[in-house]
């Protein structure tokens, strides 16, 4: 019998694995069994992506040099893995691809490891982890950002412990259809000074995005088998450094798939609804996830570089009334969240049977009878059925703006009365799945704040259709239209313009200039995966948009739209994809996944960060070196600027940069404050009239001279109070609910259709 030390360590290891690696400590991240998957067993986060390729310890094509010994188990892989307690013990690869992931086995006995990819040494990554049984399957190494072609891997033991390897994933993209860039790759035109650059990675796919702070974004995924990790399993939430493109995973609790999110007065983050439990293609037991279509989760931001976030969920005593997916959540003139519409869970195209055709509050309110319980609206029930994630503004009057399918209206949620405005014209739709997209162009004194909308692109597609009769080359729309929304505004009726051309999933970004760019997008078919013929992969829309383009709002009818000296990309941006303005004035482009799951197939998923940077960037700028920090209604405040050209033309721009998903940019708004007048370094403003005009809670400031803008500061606008609450409202409704009571209505069935766009 072998009896070197490394033998023995592995023996002993041997004998701890003969069963599955299970102990009373170790259940799934959240302990959580639904009915659907009895037997909780730990994460093991392996997977291969399709378009992706695995190879197991015993594959050929791996070489091992050193002392290596096979270990069987029924908890590992394939039943087996190789493993090294050898200092210098190497394994050597070759492959053919654009990144490549480690999977191994991490206890107290393992250690560290140096990992070398073509000879450069990548990473020193560390196989230790604080747990007396093996956990199995663990992602070791990862990277994604390899140039197309053939690279050779070596993974050298560091000698302070062991080393296991379960299997490689090779990730193996075309570079036709996937092409991959390097970081800080930059795309400058020849005719302008706007630029287009590849910088950073979100970890997880970025469905949800919000600016949080001066330093940093949040990005919220649904649950599926991201890269980026956290406690032994993937991660679906991250913080983006904005400063330094880092990531850090984040612990989220439920399925966030297709939620929705806003600030609150006191600043507070909340993300609303998702989906059920993952479970008809993965085990519910080993994700861990809880229900998340009722799921109110609460994320307190800090403006400290260095601080920590935590998501935090509360179902038993913090829940929506009702389940909801695809729902809006807007910040309305209280400072409260009004939570409106989607479905009652997962699908595709809304239908009468899953509508959800009602409003609740968070914190909840007991108006109109309701006593914290949904409000039904009418609206909401006709514009069956192209009506999820509805595109909603809070107007100066306290009022709320609603477009759904290809109907729009105007609801005064203090009265619960409904203004019906006139159709979108030539019968687009620009909610999902013809999704459009939409702002509440720039409020100011000088024009009374009177609100102006604008909608842009969506798709014509008759909604009623299955999805056997829907291709993914249906024409998408270019249509953009606005309406001003006065009594003669709404008589005279939309305006008509379009776009150069055609998108759908569009994401429009207001620039503090008042100036707004539109990107992302595909030319044809509709939103979702799986749904309809002639699928690219499985995305059921085609063609991508890559080049952006940019609306002067002041300009003549017909002359407003430019993609004149705008650079293009490279990387299709298609569901699932979103954008944002950042404090540094540059528009954040991530995102794209129109898959079930992680994929590598055409259309894949993209964690590739770009920032498209407007030619302000690229010179003087004016500087804001200090603030107040908040700013009162009606209230003068002051800054300290750095010293202005005389005569300047100056414009205070206070911005919500919103929460952005599916196209809708739920709160984003800009308002130009009243500047009242500048002594040397300080300059006085005027803040908002009242809350109807910006609803109280966060902001960003941006000074703007002769159409260049300062980096933006946070503040924040009211009192930072928390919105009213109503204990009585609040004991209702978990009275007359029940926590993740979708699960539990569903019992040992299951869902056909929860996974399923």
């Amino acid at each position: 019998m072998n009896t070197s030390p490394s033998f023995l360590l592995l023996f002993s290891y041997l004998i701890l694995c003969t069963a599955p690696c299970i102990f009373a400590g170790d259940s799934a991240w959240n302990g959580h069994t639904p009915p659907e998957s009895s037997t909780p067993k730990t994460f093991a986060p392996y997977y291969v992506a399709p378009g992706a390729k695995g190879y197991s310890s015993s594959s050929p094509f791996i070489q091992y040099k050193g002392d290596w010994q096979i270990v069987y188990s029924p908890s590992f892989n394939h039943k087996a893995v190789h493993s090294t307690c050898q200092k210098h013990a190497t394994i050597s690869f070759n492959f053919n691809g654009t990144g490549v992931e480690w999977f191994g086995n991490c206890d107290k006995r393992h250690g560290a490891a140096s990992v070398y990819i073509d000879k450069n040494l990548v990473s020193v990554s560390n196989a230790y982890c604080n747990t007396t049984s093996p956990l199995p399957s663990q992602r070791l190494f990862s990277t994604f950002s390899l140039r197309p072609g053939a690279h050779r891997l070596v993974i050298e033991n560091s000698g302070d412990g062991c080393i296991d390897l379960n299997d490689l994933v090779v990730t193996r993209v075309e570079q036709s259809s996937r092409p991959i860039l390097r970081r800080q790759l930059q795309h400058r035109s020849s005719n302008s000074d706007w630029t287009l650059n590849v910088d950073g990675s979100t970890g997880v796919n970025a469905m949800q995005l919000a600016v949080i702070s001066e330093t940093h974004a949040i990005v919220i995924d649904k649950v599926e088998h991201n890269p980026l990790t956290i406690n032994g399993h993937p991660a679906w939430a991250s913080i983006f450094d904005l400063k330094s493109r880092q990531v850090t995973p984040l612990e989220m609790q439920s399925n966030s798939f297709c939620a929705g999110g806003s600030f609150l007065s006191n600043g507070t983050l909340i993300n609303v609804g998702g989906n059920p439990v993952v479970a008809d293609h993965t085990s519910a037991a080993d994700f861990g996830d809880l229900d998340g279509l009722q799921a109110i989760r609460i994320i307190e931001p800090c403006d400290d570089r260095h601080c920590s976030i935590k998501i935090s969920e509360f179902h038993d005593s913090v829940r929506m009334a009702s389940p909801r997916w695809y729902n809006t959540v807007l910040r309305i003139d209280d400072g409260s969240a009004m939570i409106m519409g989607g479905s009652k869970k997962g699908g595709w195209i809304n239908n009468a049977t899953v509508n959800n055709p009602t409003y609740e509050f968070y914190p909840p309110k007991d108006i109109h009878g309701s006593n914290g319980l949904p409000i039904h609206s009418p609206f909401l029930e006709q514009t069956l059925n192209s009506n999820l994630f509805p595109i909603a503004f809070s107007l100066p009057d306290g009022r709320v703006f609603i477009a759904a399918n290809n109907d729009a209206m105007i609801y005064d949620w203090k009265t619960n009365t409904e203004e019906r405005l006139p159709p979108i014209p030539n019968g687009v739709r620009v909610t999902y799945p013809m999704a459009g997209t939409g702002l509440l162009l720039p409020l100011s004194s000088e024009n009374n704040y009177t609100p102006e909308v604008l909608l842009c692109g969506g798709s014509t597609v008759d909604d009623k259709k299955p999805g056997s009769e829907i291709s993914s080359q249906d024409a998408a729309s270019s249509q953009c239209s606005r309406i001003v929304l006065t009594r003669e505004g709404i008589q005279a009726g939309w305006e008509v313009d379009n776009m150069p051309q055609a998108r759908l999933m569009p994401d429009a970004v207001l620039l503090p200039t008042g100036q707004i760019v539109i990107v992302n997008g595909a030319g044809s078919g509709i939103s979702g995966y799986g749904n309809v013929i002639d699928q690219v992969g499985v995305s059921n829309a085609a063609n991508p948009v890559l080049t952006p383009v940019l609306y002067n709002l002041s300009a003549d009818h017909g002359s407003r739209f430019t993609s004149q000296g705008m650079p293009s990309s490279s990387i299709p941006r298609m569901y699932h994809s979103v954008a944002t303005l950042t404090p540094d004035g540059s528009v954040m482009i991530a995102g794209s996944n129109p898959n079930l799951d992680r994929s590598e197939i055409e259309y894949g998923t993209e964690y590739r960060v770009e920032w498209l940077s407007p030619p302000y960037m690229h010179g003087a700028r004016p500087e804001i070196r200090k603030h107040q920090g908040s700013v009162g209604f009606g209230e003068t405040s002051s800054l300290e600027v750095n010293r202005l050209k005389s005569g300047s033309d100056l414009k205070l721009a206070l911005m919500d940069l919103g929460f952005v998903t599916h196209a809708v940019h739920s709160n984003s708004r800009l308002v130009f404050l009243d500047v009242e007048r500048t002594s040397g370094n300080t300059l006085l403003f005027k803040g908002p009239p009242n809350g109807g005009v910006y609803p109280p809670g966060p902001a960003f400031l941006f000074l703007v001279e002769d159409g260049v803008p300062s980096e933006g500061v946070k503040i924040m606008v009211g009192d930072g109070k928390s919105p009213k609450v109503d204990q009585k409202a609040i004991e209702n409704v978990l009275k007359s609910t029940q926590p993740d009571q979708y699960e539990k209505s569903r019992g040992k069935k299951g869902s056909e259709d929860e996974d399923s766009e």
